[in-house]
């Protein structure tokens, strides 16, 4: 236990962060540690020449220890959704079967891009709060054996709900020969996904939630499995080709003028990442976590998702209770107390609210969240449980 404390209290000191505005917890963009704002200001260098080489090759090893694989990765100059795009389209052929699983809105926006380039997609569409059940996926499959591949989203941000992945990727496993591509935008790098040891054969993410560097870097994994499909998928791409962008890897370069900024920041993240130890995170994750999906059942809210053996270690998604109105509880806690909160999306916009407690983030940025709420709720109404 004292140790425990003892690696907390280094990290709470590493993971410093200029509060001189806000508190961001929204599920992205996360704040930038005080290291990270320093890297942002290196000065520019030549995105061809050996400096920017050795920046390249640096975070892309460091990278794969994030991902838990062997197989290549890759950074693009895009958001997370750009690697979403790059998973369908270096893979499938207009008109290839998908079983695409969807419980949230950003399942929706996996979906909608398969869609949009030709594939010949079958949804399995669950309700906002609920979690995918491997089950659902093996009866899809044993229904449609010419499946090709199966997209699955694993931390559905809109709804607070992880996904069990890694039950998915076995039943997938287990009655096919289909691809497995994952959206893993806000979890990887935040709770457990060995993307090698769970047999996932793309897996994209994102800057800005997770790696705690602004938005406009997109991470990506390709393996062996995916190249082969690669070989005859007939879907257009040009920017999000990875051909491309492994043909440059090996000469040391991006395919198109890289974010350098970023790569810098990157870089340092990753070191900071890399120092506290995946599995660390993992835990102080779980923690912080914990306490917030508490701190919200103790203050008389109500958690969204169905069965919280699946709620998010990213973002906590809580119900707005009768009598609360939304946009002045969020709007009283960014003017008064300097709180930003995320609101609900789609569907859920104005029924919710979001915690977002991923990244660079310690209890102690949730005690502040939940000593606001403890101020201000009464003002507006709600007496807490």
């Amino acid at each position: 236990m004292l140790e425990r404390q003892h690696i907390e209290r280094q990290i709470s000191g590493a993971y410093s962060v200029a509060l001189d505005t806000f508190n961001l917890r929204t599920p992205g963009p996360t704040p930038l540690p005080d290291p990270v704002l320093e890297a942002l200001t290196s000065p520019m260098i030549n995105h061809r020449g050996p400096e920017f080489k050795k920046l390249l090759d640096d975070t892309t090893d460091k990278l794969k220890q994030v991902f838990m694989t062997k197989e290549d990765v890759f950074i693009l100059t895009a958001s997370g959704t750009g690697a979403l795009e790059a998973s369908i389209v270096n893979t499938l052929s207009p008109g290839d079967k998908v079983i695409a699983c969807s419980a949230g809105s950003f399942g929706d926006r996996y979906v909608e891009i398969a869609k949009t380039y030709g594939a010949d997609v079958v949804e399995i569409i669950c309700e906002w709060g609920d979690a995918i059940s491997p089950d659902l996926i093996e009866q899809s499959i044993k229904e449609n054996p010419d499946v090709k591949a199966v997209i699955i989203t694993h931390n559905e941000t809109s709804t607070g709900v992880t996904h069990d992945l890694e039950g998915i990727c076995s039943a997938v496993k287990n009655n096919s020969e289909a691809l497995i591509l994952v959206d893993a935008v806000s979890s990887l790098g935040s709770v457990p996904l060995p993307v090698d040891g769970w047999g996932c054969d793309v897996v994209s993410t994102g800057s800005q939630k997770s790696f705690m560097i602004p938005p406009g870097l997109a991470f990506i994994s390709f393996s062996e499995r995916a190249w082969k499909a690669y070989e005859t998928a007939k879907m257009p791409k040009s920017y999000f080709d990875l051909g491309a962008a492994k043909k440059s890897l090996e000469q040391g370069q991006t395919p198109w003028t890289p974010n350098i900024s970023l790569f810098y920041a990157l870089d340092v993240a990753l070191d900071m990442m890399l120092a506290e130890g995946i599995e660390n995170i993992f835990i102080r994750q779980s923690d912080v976590a914990e306490y917030t999906r508490q701190s919200m059942k103790d203050l008389g809210f109500k958690l969204l998702p169905s069965d919280e053996r699946w709620a998010s270690d990213t973002v906590t998604a809580v119900h707005i209770p009768d009598g609360l109105d939304s946009s002045k509880f969020m709007k009283t806690m960014k003017d008064s107390e300097k709180i930003v909160l995320a609101g609900g999306q789609g569907k859920l916009s104005g029924r919710i609210f979001r915690v977002g407690h991923l990244g660079a983030v310690v209890k102690e940025d949730i005690e502040e969240v939940v000593a606001a709420m403890k101020r201000i709720l009464p003002e507006l109404g709600h007496i807490s449980g």
